[in-house]
C-alpha cells in the first residue's frame, strides 16, 4: 500500500554555508574581479574600511584581523579556523551523502537561519566569479574567444612540450583581429630558443582555423587564405606585394606588375574581396585589459628564485572597531543589534578570507616555481610535465583548490608574464618506471608513425601502435591512442587502408 509515514534518519554532509560560498568565490576571482567585489562590500558594510597605511607597516589598532598586505612579509605558517577549511573545500564534499530532497531542505533551512543569526548573510547575491544563487558554479555560457579556440587547437597539434609552450606564447601575442603583434626575435630571446624554432612553430600555427590567423600583416593573412584555396600564383603574389596600388585604384600599374590583362585583374581583385582580412572577427571577444601579475618571481642573490605577491593587486581591508563600538552602543532595538553584529561578523570574515586567499596563492605559486625552476633558468625546452595533483600533494591541498588558484592568475618572471596554468603540461607514465613522457610528444610520435605508413605499405592499427609505444617504454592504453589519433584528425586504420589501396 502507498501511504505517508514519518521517520527519522541520520546522515553526514557538509552544508555549503554563506562563508564557504564566499571563500570559494574569492579564491577563483581575478585581481580585477576581486577589486570590484571589494568595492561593493565597502559600500554595503559600514564597518569595513581600506587600510591606508604603508605596506608592511603596522596596521591601525582598529583592525582585528591581518590585512592582505605586503607580500614580502607573508610566511607559510599553518593557518587555522574556518577560513583555512573553507578555502580548501572539495567541490564533491558538498552534501556528500544527502539525497536531493534533503539537500534542498538544507539549503532552504540554512537560508532562513542566515537571516536570523548574526554574522550570516547571503553572499551568493554578491555576483560575479561564476557562482549562482545556490552557491554552485554556473556553466560557462559565453561565446568562445579566439584565444581559447587557438589554445584548444594547439593542445591537439602534436607539439612537443617546448613547442606547445612556444605556441601558447605566440597565441598570447595575437590580437582580437587574429594578427600576431609580437616580435619573433624578442619571443625567442625571452623563451631561450632559436629564432628558427619560433618560426617553425608559427608555420604550424598558420594551419589553425580560421585560415589566416596569426599572420603578421594583411598580405600574409590573405596569402594564407589563397594558399588554402590553391589560388596563390605569381600574379596573385605580385598583387599582394602591391596592395598600395590597389588602394589608389592604379589599375594600369597593377596590370603591368602582375603581367595580366584587365579581365584577369578584375577576377583577381574579386577573389581578394572574397577573403577575410580579419580572421578573428567572428569570435567572441572580451574588452582588452592590461594583464597585471598577481605574483612576481625574481632571481634570489643567494641562489634560487624569490616568489612575492604583487601587493598592488591585494585589497588591504580592516574592520573599524572604534566605529563598531559607537554604533553597537547606540543600537536600541533587537533588529539594530542584529544588523550591527552581522556587519561585524561579515567584515571580520572577509578580512580573514582575503588574507588566507593571498597566502594560498603564494603557496601554490611557490610550488609551481619550484617544479619549473629549470624553465626559468634555461628556457622553454626544460619545461617539466606537471599536473594539478602533483602541486596539490606537495602543498597538502586538494586539486580543486589548486585549479581555482591558477585560474585567471598571472606570474611575472624574467622570461615574461604567464598565466599560472601555462606551467601545467600533460604527461604519460613510463612503462619501465623511468621519466614521464609528455602527451604532446606522444601525439607527435603517433603522427610520425602513421605518416610513415605510405612508405612502408603497412597500415598500423591502434593496438599495434600501443605495442610499439610499450616497447619504447611508453605505457598507454588503446583508447588513449584512439583519442589522440582522432584529435589529430587521422582516420582509422580501416579507412587508411582503403585510401592506401585507392592511391
Amino acid at each position: 500500500m502507498i501511504g505517508q509515514r514519518l521517520e527519522v534518519r541520520q546522515g553526514q554532509g557538509l552544508v555549503i554555508t554563506p562563508q564557504l560560498q564566499q571563500a570559494i568565490k574569492l579564491l577563483q576571482l581575478s585581481n580585477l574581479e576581486l577589486e570590484a567585489f571589494v568595492e561593493g562590500e565597502l559600500e554595503r558594510n559600514p564597518l569595513l574600511q581600506r587600510d591606508e597605511g604603508e605596506p608592511g607597516g603596522e596596521a591601525p589598532e582598529s583592525s582585528d584581523a591581518p590585512a592582505s598586505g605586503d607580500a614580502n612579509e607573508l610566511q607559510f605558517t599553518e593557518p587555522s579556523g574556518d577560513a583555512e577549511r573553507a578555502m580548501d573545500a572539495r567541490s564533491d564534499d558538498l552534501y556528500d551523502d544527502a539525497p536531493p530532497g534533503e539537500r534542498d531542505a538544507d539549503r532552504k533551512r540554512d537560508a532562513g537561519e542566515a537571516s536570523e543569526q548574526p554574522g550570516l548573510s547571503d553572499w551568493s547575491r554578491a555576483g560575479g566569479g561564476g557562482i549562482d544563487g545556490e552557491g554552485m558554479e554556473r556553466p560557462d555560457t559565453r561565446d568562445l574567444t579566439l584565444w581559447e579556440h587557438l589554445q584548444a587547437q594547439a593542445s591537439s597539434a602534436g607539439f612537443s612540450p617546448a613547442e606547445h609552450a612556444i605556441a601558447l606564447t605566440l597565441i598570447d601575442a595575437t590580437d582580437e583581429g587574429g594578427y600576431l603583434r609580437g616580435e619573433l626575435q624578442e619571443i625567442a630571446d625571452r623563451l631561450g630558443v632559436d629564432l628558427e624554432r619560433i618560426e617553425a612553430v608559427l608555420a604550424a600555427c598558420h594551419g589553425f582555423e580560421p585560415t589566416g590567423v596569426m599572420a603578421r600583416s594583411a598580405p600574409e593573412c590573405l596569402k594564407l587564405q589563397l594558399i588554402e584555396r590553391n589560388r596563390f600564383d605569381p600574379a596573385m603574389e605580385a598583387l599582394l606585394d602591391n596592395l598600395e596600388l590597389l588602394a589608389r585604384r592604379d589599375l594600369p600599374a597593377l596590370r603591368k606588375v602582375c603581367g595580366v590583362d584587365a579581365e584577369d585583374l578584375t577576377d583577381m581583385i574579386a577573389e581578394l574581396k572574397g577573403l577575410t582580412p580579419r580572421p578573428g572577427a567572428g569570435f567572441g571577444g572580451e574588452p582588452a585589459q592590461t594583464v597585471v601579475p598577481d605574483v612576481h618571481v625574481r632571481p634570489d642573490p643567494a641562489g634560487g628564485w624569490r616568489v612575492e605577491l604583487n601587493s598592488d593587486t591585494l585589497p588591504r581591508l580592516l574592520m573599524d572597531k572604534r566605529y563598531h563600538g559607537v554604533v553597537a552602543a547606540g543600537a536600541r532595538s533587537e533588529t539594530e543589534k542584529a544588523y550591527v553584529a552581522e556587519c561585524a561578523a561579515q567584515a571580520s570574515w572577509l578580512v580573514k578570507s582575503l588574507d588566507q586567499r593571498a597566502k594560498t596563492i603564494l603557496k601554490v605559486a611557490s610550488e609551481i616555481v619550484r617544479q619549473q625552476d629549470a624553465f626559468l633558468a634555461f628556457g622553454v625546452e626544460f619545461l617539466r610535465p606537471l599536473n594539478l595533483k602533483t602541486v596539490a600533494d606537495a602543498i597538502g591541498m586538494h586539486e580543486s583548490t589548486v585549479s581555482r588558484v591558477t585560474s585567471n592568475k598571472y606570474v611575472a618572471t624574467p622570461r615574461g608574464v604567464f598565466e599560472l596554468k601555462f606551467f601545467f603540461t600533460a604527461a604519460i607514465q613510463s612503462s619501465d618506471g623511468g621519466a614521464l613522457h609528455s602527451a604532446e610528444a606522444v601525439r607527435h610520435r603517433i603522427k610520425a608513425m602513421i605518416d610513415g605508413e605510405a612508405a612502408d605499405g603497412d597500415v598500423l592499427s591502434d593496438d599495434r601502435i600501443v605495442e610499439i609505444l610499450n616497447e619504447t617504454g611508453i605505457d598507454i592504453a588503446r583508447r588513449t591512442v584512439a583519442k589522440y589519433r582522432e584529435a589529430l584528425r587521422i582516420p582509422s586504420s580501416v579507412q587508411r587502408r582503403r585510401l592506401l589501396k585507392a592511391g
